[in-house]
């Protein structure tokens, strides 16, 4: 599987697992434009792709909920590099409460991340991916997207949006030869993942031990989490698949979490 000569952009890719999607997709021979909120560490990221494949990233500022700032960083990109082959929209965030806690500003802003961030960004590749007659659109689901948890009734509910968004761009893109899929992984050790181990332990008033052990690797089969390049081989996988035949799909990997 390659992506030799293609154009992708990964959003929220300055860390964790849209950083490892990044150095998958240069590796296979994309140049990758490094979205992120935080230019800074965007711009690391991409020093550091470039130190081992030299020219083949770039850093671009981008909030996903901005539509003009989405719609800057792409031109960006295609200003340097002619088009956009592959869009892993991917940013996120996580806040946990009960739902009767919930405040509504933290449902909007989890929503608006998640959602309303892989709308936009679609939107503003769709026309380059059009003009071509081929590109592939990734977004990052999770277990979430399938299942529900304690607590999260913002970021399950965004996730299972993510699916509804990928297939109607799957039906209306398939005739231009534009495929969309999602992938959705289990729990990934990411500074995401590790800011929710001492909230949800306060929470449900058990440790944080007991908060990986059961609540995070409980259903699994092993009791492993999933890792970043775990879910860089299957981005790549998605990225790089040669036809329509894998398109509007989800795939879950969570080590025997969520089957089926």
């Amino acid at each position: 599987m390659n992506l030799n000569d293609k154009v992708s952009i990964v959003t929220g890719a300055a860390s964790g697992i849209g950083l490892a999607i990044a150095k998958r997709y240069a590796a296979a021979g994309s140049k990758v434009a490094i979205a992120d909120l935080k230019i800074e560490a965007a711009q690391a990221a991409a020093d550091g792709i470039n130190a081992d494949h030299s020219g083949m990233a770039m850093a671009v500022a981008m909030d996903v909920t901005s539509e003009e700032q989405v719609n800057a960083g792409v031109a960006a990109v295609v200003a340097a590099w002619g088009t956009v082959d592959v869009l892993v929209s991917n940013a996120g965030i996580q806040i946990v409460s009960p739902i009767q806690d919930y405040a509504f500003a933290d449902w909007k802003k989890m929503l608006a991340i998640h959602l309303d961030g892989a709308f936009l960004t679609s939107k503003a590749v769709i026309p380059h991916m059009y003009a071509q007659g081929s590109g592939a659109i990734l977004f990052m689901g999770s277990v979430h997207s399938k299942e529900a948890s304690l607590l999260k009734s913002a970021y399950v509910t965004a996730k299972h949006g993510l699916l509804g968004l990928c297939r109607t761009i799957a039906k209306e893109g398939g005739p231009k030869g534009v495929r969309t899929n999602v992938v959705c992984p289990g729990f990934v050790r990411t500074p995401l993942v590790d800011k929710q181990i001492p909230e949800q332990a306060k929470e449900l008033g058990i440790s944080e031990e007991e908060v990986v052990k059961k609540v995070m690797l409980g259903q699994t089969v092993d009791g492993e989490f999933t890792t970043v390049d775990d879910i860089a081989e299957l981005a790549l996988f998605f990225a790089a698949f040669p036809s329509n035949a894998l398109t509007g799909q989800s795939l879950v990997a969570s080590h025997g979490w969520s089957m089926g």
